[in-house]
């Protein structure tokens, strides 16, 4: 190995302590999870190794915060399941890290291989069940194979696309011993943080594309969460910069250059501010780490089929998928965004002297997507609307800190129209399942992340209520987290789905109004309650301002169906046979 990392312990010990041991050793930061007999004997050595745990109250939302923790640090979070339904539980959760790329090791108890199949108590398949919804899973067969095979989990975790590995330690393996010696307790410490392993795209096809770039008048960069995962986003920067090209990102994607960057032109695909029209008229796309999947593509109308792609990504075989690439590039986001700069820096000049006129378009053309959003940006309505709370995030969070998205109504409002301040991972959605219930444990995981930094998570009321044990695990933890809670006494989403194609028949979409802020308080958490829009900037000052615990911001938003999604006027909007219209 080139670089790693020793323990010295030695001697008799079992699995459990073991697999502590390589944790400590791997510099594992907060854990999530909920034990059982079958890792009991990990979890008596937690203490005296020194590991920082967790329990959490549904195995899904320790799935969660380890996936928001590894967004904001690149190193595998760590979650752990015992036997049956809490393994069973981890699905949602790792399934979101699989398709978001994110690192994390999962461990979950097992069957004593002696008494499996015969009707032992939780028993499942839950090996067959876990196996889809990650990159690899490691069943430990033998208790002297815990260090060697941990190695192998943070190595896979981290290399090339990153995603979660299951490590499967059957009861007797982890209560069972071995005699193990120093020479065991080793790991390379380049997996120990994404990328583990970087590699270059291919020289001849980086000319190619370099050729390609420098002859296009209207070139334009699509890039997505890889960008963040590869920490290209100085690289990124440097390159749209020296060559003049705007940048485009998916919601996973925001930060790999800051929203404030002149050369920023926001959201792509399903909502856009003025990106989907320049997509419409480049002359050249250069996509950096960007599945090109449904939302990305308005289901796939967009780019127009006759505009020249350039597709860069670290998985071979995500190029073409979805949309045929004129060269794909194999490679690290990072590597060849560098590599772009270098083949072009000799004509970097002419480029930005040659797209001047271009250029300059971005800025008349976003201050008239502005000025037609300054309506719903300044509403002074009550219930509060959506586009004014996005707009007191802007103007209030610091430029470090971290906004975590739910899925659905939270993640769609947010992606379009909350704005970064510096490059980076700054917004978190849960865009690789889009499942909602990820904003309060998934805010638990970035606050734990960065303990210094402002964090904030914005969830509907209906995600919000799917997770609200969590509450107790966050106060637990003492982390000065902000949870706003857009409530709007309904499953916001397909409300307006409903309204917009179901003519207003309306089933299954409403929920009781609850005052979440009174909920919160009884917990022993902070809470208010925010009505009237001027009180949303005092209230996200009060909530950041508490560091010792949680607060609950409980924002009374619209309740007209026809105002609920951002972007498309619900009450004009004609939808035809098959449309997706958010």
């Amino acid at each position: 190995m080139s670089s790693t990392l020793r323990n010295r312990p030695s001697g008799t010990m079992n699995g459990g302590r073991a697999l502590a041991e390589m944790l400590h050793l791997s510099g594992a930061g907060p854990m999530f999870g909920m034990g059982g007999f079958q890792l009991l004997p990990f979890y008596d050595a937690i203490g005296p190794v020194g590991l920082n745990h967790h329990l959490i109250n549904d195995e899904r939302c320790g799935a969660f915060a380890a996936d928001a923790y590894a967004r904001v640090t690149n190193r595998p979070g760590i979650c752990d399941a015992t036997l049956g339904p809490g393994a069973t539980n981890l699905v949602t959760g790792l399934v979101e890290s699989l398709n978001g790329g994110i690192p994390i090791v999962a461990i979950t108890g097992d069957t004593n291989r002696a008494h499996s199949w015969k009707n032992m108590t939780q028993e499942s398949r839950q090996v067959e069940i876990l196996k889809p919804a990650v990159k690899e899973l490691i069943r430990v067969e033998m208790t002297s194979r815990i260090p060697e095979l941990v190695r192998r989990a943070f190595a896979v975790a981290t290399s090339g696309r990153p995603g979660p590995v299951l490590l499967d330690v059957p009861e007797d393996v982890c209560h069972g011993a071995h005699d193990f010696t120093p020479e065991d307790f080793v790991i390379d410490e380049t997996t120990l943080k994404a990328p583990a392993r970087r590699i270059r795209p291919d020289r001849a096809d980086i000319e190619r594309a370099a050729r390609l770039i420098a002859k296009s008048k209207r070139p334009l960069l699509l890039t997505g969460g890889g960008v963040h995962l590869s920490e290209a986003w100085d690289a990124l920067t440097r390159f749209a910069e020296a060559q003049s090209i705007p940048v485009a990102h998916t919601m996973s994607g925001k930060g790999g250059i800051a929203c404030s960057n002149p050369l920023n032109v926001g959201l792509f695909g399903r909502y856009s501010r003025i990106a989907n029209d320049l997509i419409e008229a480049s002359d050249c796309l250069i996509v950096v780490r960007c599945k090109l999947g449904e939302i990305a593509t308005k289901r796939f109308a967009l780019p127009p089929a006759h505009i020249p792609v350039i597709h860069l990504d670290i998985v071979a075989e995500e190029i073409g998928r979805c949309i045929p690439a004129e060269i794909a590039l194999w490679g690290d986001a990072r590597a060849g965004l560098e590599d772009f700069a270098e083949a072009l820096s000799d004509s970097a000049a002419a480029a930005r002297a040659a797209r001047a006129d271009y250029v300059a378009e971005l800025g008349p053309r976003m201050k008239a997507w502005e000025d037609d959003a300054a309506p719903r940006l300044n509403s002074r309505d009550r219930p509060v609307h959506m586009a004014r709370l996005c707009r007191e995030l802007n103007k209030t969070l610091p430029a470090d800190s971290i906004l975590v998205a739910d899925g659905g109504f939270a993640g769609h409002w947010t992606g379009l129209l909350y704005d970064t301040k510096k490059a980076g991972r700054h917004f978190i959605p849960d865009r690789g399942f889009a499942s909602i219930g990820y904003g309060l444990p998934g805010g638990m995981g970035a606050a734990l992340a960065a303990p210094d930094r402002p964090v904030v998570a914005i969830s509907g009321d209906g995600g919000f209520n799917m997770m609200l044990g969590e509450i107790e695990t966050a106060r637990r933890t003492g982390c000065g987290l902000t949870v706003i809670v857009v409530n709007n006494a309904a499953s916001g989403y397909v409300k307006a789905l409903q309204h917009a194609m179901m003519g207003g028949r309306y089933q299954s979409a409403d929920l009781n109004e609850l005052d979440y802020a009174a909920i919160a308080r009884t917990m022993g958490c902070g809470g208010i309650r925010v009505e009237d829009p001027e009180g949303l900037s005092p209230a996200l000052r009060q909530g950041m301002e508490e560091r010792d615990r949680p607060t609950v911001i409980d924002v009374v938003v619209t309740r007209d169906p026809a105002q609920m999604l951002p972007a498309v006027d619900n009450r004009t909007l004609e939808i035809k046979q098959g449309d997706r219209v958010a």
